[in-house]
């Protein structure tokens, strides 16, 4: 029996196409021989790019990763709709394109940005009646979908091929969004239909592009350097909510937090949620500000 290894911290995976995020997640636990890793957020099987997976003490904060903004690369077909919403899905309905020039492109997609309502797809995890929604689509039912409030904090047009009806954009929004979702909504807004045929994640906030690792590079990390190779490649807990203002606390504060306690707050706070540290800046968890200004512990590592 493989003894599995206590591994903490964060690993920005580029996630490859044609994975499930659960599936990436597999192989990475197994890679890294860990005992506990979730990710924080699916990715549809076509998408690619930020998957971040936290490892033993990670875990206790993926919430707030999967409560975050994230940002997207996208590319779409116009004409075309699909079962998904995406490449993967059957046609459905094909239709001549006229009329949809660059400018228009640009003010109809300017008409998605703000605060909006989006209806979650019939494809998607969401629960109902105990069942993910996608097993029900799969048997052609469809169930009536409450709308929920998203925010786009930009959306803005890269390219439009009018030769092929291909256009690309990219876009920063609010958790829950789906940008499946989002491109039919812009094909109806243009009265012809569109689905995504590429997808990529490039951000999830405050995680840039720029730590990701894709697959076949962590498996050669492993092969040249092994399991030292593979931890060197982690983010720190405490940077999956370096978000939240920090707040140093005293080696007595720091005890009576550790037994569940709350402690006074030596100075004002603003935030509702603060990051804490111990006198020499070792990351604790996480506090929650009460309205009388103290500091009560909601999530610690050990």
């Amino acid at each position: 029996m493989v003894m599995r290894k206590q591994v903490n911290g964060v690993l920005l995976l580029d996630k490859p196409p044609q994975l499930t995020s659960n599936g990436a997640l597999q192989i990475v636990k197994r890679l890294f021989n860990a005992k506990k890793a979730g990710h924080t957020g699916s990715l549809d099987p076509i998408a690619t790019g930020m998957l971040p997976i936290c490892f033993g003490e990670a875990t206790k904060f993926s919430q707030f990763l999967l409560e975050s903004d994230k940002q997207y690369q996208v590319v779409a077909k116009l004409g075309e709709r699909t079962t998904t919403g995406d490449r993967e899905g059957k046609i459905t309905a094909k239709q001549v394109v006229t009329n949809v020039t660059t400018s228009r492109m640009t003010d109809v997609m300017k008409t998605f940005s703000g605060d909006l309502e989006q209806t979650p797809p019939m494809f998607s995890a969401i629960k109902y009646q105990g069942k993910p929604l996608y097993q029900l689509a799969r048997q052609g039912i469809e169930v009536d979908r409450q709308p929920r409030k998203i925010t786009i904090y930009a959306i803005e047009l890269v390219n439009f091929d009018q030769d092929q009806m291909i256009f690309c954009f990219t876009v920063h929004c609010s958790k829950g969004t789906y940008i499946r979702t989002l491109v039919e909504d812009i094909g109806r807004e243009l009265n012809c239909g569109a689905h995504v045929t590429e997808l990529r994640r490039v951000a999830v906030t405050p995680y840039n592009a720029s730590n990701m690792y894709p697959l076949s590079i962590l498996e050669n990390i492993a092969k040249s350097a092994g399991q030292a190779g593979l931890e060197a490649c982690l983010l720190p807990i405490e940077t999956a909510v370096q978000i939240f203002p920090a707040v140093k606390l005293s080696q007595t504060a720091a005890f009576y937090m550790r037994t569940g306690q709350a402690v006074r707050a030596s100075v004002p706070i603003d935030n509702v949620l603060v990051r804490l540290l111990s006198e020499d800046a070792k990351f604790l968890g996480i506090g929650e500000v009460t309205p009388d200004g103290r500091i009560k512990p909601k999530r610690l590592v050990i």
